[in-house]
């Protein structure tokens, strides 16, 4: 078998937004949230990724998978690999967006249903030592949820470092997928969960049209000329700042054999203080003689 790399967002989405195989995203939001008993996810379905604007001109925003279930609550499930400027901002919008289009006036406001943000993260995110962290609104004095119908769950896959041996809950299980799968030869033998098997078999690349592996390899194409122009940017970036520190230490070596020769100093003494050439040191004297 060979697995595709999870975080590629052609596969996230196929693997997690497939309106055919929902038992995986299913299992997937039971497993991260911690749903039992009269919460449990029994049904869901797969909402269209674009959250339209109200108002003619608004922003389109398109997210990676959006989904609700039989209670009608919502959930919103993204993959990040990089760290944004904004991040907080764009994930608190999204939410918030998802949660307020429930209704279509104010006056309904009873209707609306809990809303769920489960962002997997490549990147360390939160000084939470665990790998999943939630956050809710909080008393800060006393920490009791005093608004409770928004949730943001942060899964950061850099804290997560279980081998396949230590997998104890499907929680780990799937984590360890998401990590690791483009990683795998074979479907791991403690694995009994019907939706992280059809995860599994979802991610086989074997079992793509050509047309799904072609657009995976797309991403990935796009994703390697953005660290290319990044790592080009900085390289820039990096020679203009030595050049500008070159040129000023000229400039502050050109004000200090001035200041010598003003005070009397000696020329041979002064190519000894800044490492030039008599004659390279005459020049400079000259020069400012001119511009006086």
């Amino acid at each position: 078998m060979k697995f595709a790399d999870i975080k590629n967002d052609v596969a996230f989405r196929k693997i997690f937004g497939s309106e055919n195989h929902t038992e995986v995203l299913i299992s997937f939001l039971n497993a991260i949230l911690g749903f039992e008993g009269k919460d449990k996810i029994m049904e869901v379905t797969i909402l269209n990724p674009y959250q339209l604007p109200k108002l003619r001109g608004g922003k389109v925003s398109i997210l990676d998978v959006r989904a609700t279930d039989q209670k009608k609550r919502q959930f919103i499930v993204e993959m990040q690999v990089a760290e944004k400027d904004g991040f907080d901002k764009r994930v608190l919008y999204y939410l918030t967006k998802s949660y307020t289009s429930q209704i279509q006036r104010a006056d309904q406001y009873r209707k609306l249903k809990p809303a769920y943000f489960i962002g997997i993260l490549d990147f360390s995110h939160t000084e939470n030592p665990h790998y999943i962290s939630r956050s809710r609104v909080l008393d800060i004095d006393t920490g009791e949820v005093t608004i409770k119908d928004v949730e943001f769950n942060f899964v950061e896959l850099k804290k997560f470092n279980k081998a396949e041996n230590e997998l104890s809950t499907l929680t780990d299980k799937w984590i360890y997928f998401i990590k690791n799968a483009e990683n795998l030869d074979l479907v791991p033998s403690n694995v009994d969960d019907k939706g992280l098997l059809t995860a599994y078999e979802e991610a086989n690349q074997h079992t793509w049209t050509q047309e799904e592996l072609d657009a995976y390899d797309y991403v990935d194409m796009r994703e390697e000329d953005a660290r290319a122009e990044i790592d080009a940017k900085l390289i820039k970036a990096e020679a203009r700042g030595k050049e500008q520190a070159e040129l000023k230490a000229e400039e502050e070596k050109k004000q200090i054999i001035l200041a010598l020769a003003k005070n009397g100093v000696l020329l041979p003494l002064i190519v000894q203080a800044v490492n030039k050439t008599a004659a390279e040191i005459a020049e400079i004297i000259a020069e400012n003689k001119q511009r006086e």
